[in-house]
């Protein structure tokens, strides 16, 4: 077999393959077996035809496909080999010369990933939020813990903001009551924001018996995104009690003694979260400036299949279980069709220059990836994804993607490297030690770069 490889564009080659006949020899033997237990020829045994009488009975030509079809992707993926390109997605590939006896020459044209120069990145300056906790973030995080410990207590009087209400809901669309819109002694917090638009103002003032009816788009159920027309009649109202912040109070929602060590572990455990938000800040920073510095061609296939990607699954996967189409959540986001194609599309050209981009640097760093880091990033895979790490664990491995989680784990690493080389200031000019925080917020990257999945492994004909 000879090859020759003709580069098309940065991220485009085309591959010329000539394959002697003889090398086809296992291929044809291939083709009659498979013709010979297929088919039935009065006066042979099934899978004892002849290949002169299946030439004769079905044509030379079936066989010659037949067994060109087995040999293209032997020949394509040495010829891949033989050149040491990287290809992306499936090439197309044209049969340019069969000559019975002679020759094979086909071509095949194929995305290639492009030649990516790394330059000095020593050099990347960035700035992040500093981290600081305020008494009144302080004060916030207690009162939210407060809240959780409230007591309801029924009163006779008129609702307001802030009480437990008990309601019973019927919603009509075109006059008709949906078979879905009845509900029954349902609890509800005014001001709370977690049930239908305009029930706050239609229940206040309302006493237990009392009844309203008001308009409101549905967010869920048989009629979602419809106009619905929605009657609440309120059953109890009941005031919340917060409890009084004292080390009463603390002991009874933690485990420590006093409001003072509760205040210090609020203190503490802020700070840890905003010193995660910082790094993972600085992650998405300096990789911006990393990007900036490097040109990065984009293969045209690739990004179209990546774009078709991104719409399937906002489409058919997170809008589905909201009970939106794309249309409503345009409508909601105030975005025009060709805003929505644009962003995508960005964030898709992105998401592929960033992979390019870090492997490249693994590559370059001679970046490995052990068994704890691989088992560390699939525990917090697994969290994310509301699976167990076992569950997880035999999706991924079942689905043939345990080189994905290895490449996130590497690109993690890759852009660890460059956030380590980079100077990281707070906004109050101080320089930040990101060290203690690169290995828990690697997965920030790891959502950026595995977005662009047909840009993953190579794939033969």
């Amino acid at each position: 077999m000879k090859s020759a490889v003709e580069t098309l564009n940065p991220t485009r080659v085309r591959l010329s393959i000539e394959v002697p006949f003889e090398e086809l020899k296992d291929s044809l033997d291939a083709a009659y077996k498979k013709i010979n237990q297929q088919v039935t020829v009065k006066g042979f045994r099934k899978g004892k035809i002849p290949a002169r009488v299946i030439d004769q009975r079905f044509g030379r030509g079936a066989v010659l496909e037949e067994a060109v079809n087995d040999a293209l992707p032997k020949f394509y993926t040495e010829a891949v080999n033989e050149a040491e390109i990287d290809v992306l997605g499936q090439p197309e590939v044209d049969i340019t010369e069969l000559k019975d006896g002679e020759t094979l020459n086909f071509t095949a044209e194929v995305d290639v990933r492009p030649s990516i120069e790394i330059p000095d990145y020593s050099g990347i300056e960035v700035e992040v939020d500093a981290v600081e906790v305020t008494d009144e973030d302080i004060d916030k995080s207690v009162e939210q813990l407060r809240e959780r410990f409230a007591s309801t207590s029924p009163v006779e009087r008129a609702a307001e903001d802030g009480d437990v209400i008990t309601i019973d809901l019927e919603a009509k669309v075109d006059g008709e009551v949906l078979e879905d819109g009845i509900a029954s002694g349902v609890s509800y917090t005014i001001g709370s924001g977690e049930l239908l638009d305009g029930i706050d103002d239609a229940v206040k003032g309302l006493e237990a018996g009392g009844e309203a009816t008001f308009a409101s788009e549905l967010k869920g159920g048989s009629a979602a995104g419809k106009e619905a027309e929605v009657t609440v009649k309120v059953t109890q109202v009941a005031a919340r009690e917060l409890p009084e912040l004292d080390d009463e109070f603390a002991q009874l929602a933690s485990e420590f003694d006093t409001l003072d060590e509760l205040k210090a572990d609020s203190r503490k455990r802020l700070e840890n979260m905003k010193q995660y938000d910082q790094a993972t800040q600085a992650q998405e920073r300096v990789l911006e400036k990393l990007l900036e510095l490097v040109e990065v061609p984009v293969p045209e296939k690739l990004l179209e299949d990546e774009i078709n990607t991104r719409k399937h699954n906002l489409e058919h996967h997170q809008l589905g279980q909201m009970g939106l189409d794309i249309e409503k959540y345009l409508e909601i986001q105030g975005k025009t069709a060709e805003e929505f194609d644009t962003e995508t599309k960005d964030a898709a050209v992105k998401g592929i220059k960033t992979q390019f981009v870090l492997d490249e640097l693994v590559k370059r760093e001679k970046l490995n990836v052990n068994q704890e880091e691989l088992t560390e990033h699939l525990m917090r895979r697994a969290a994310s994804s509301g699976m167990s790490p076992d569950q997880f664990a035999q999706a991924v491995v079942e689905g043939g993607q345990v080189p994905l989680l290895v490449g996130e784990v590497a690109r993690g690493k890759a852009l660890a490297v460059v956030v380590e080389a980079a100077t990281v200031k707070d906004t109050n000019g101080e320089v930040i030690d990101l060290d203690d925080d690169e290995d828990e917020t690697t997965e920030a990257t790891d959502g950026e770069t595995v977005e662009a999945p047909a840009a993953e492994e190579k794939t033969e004909a």
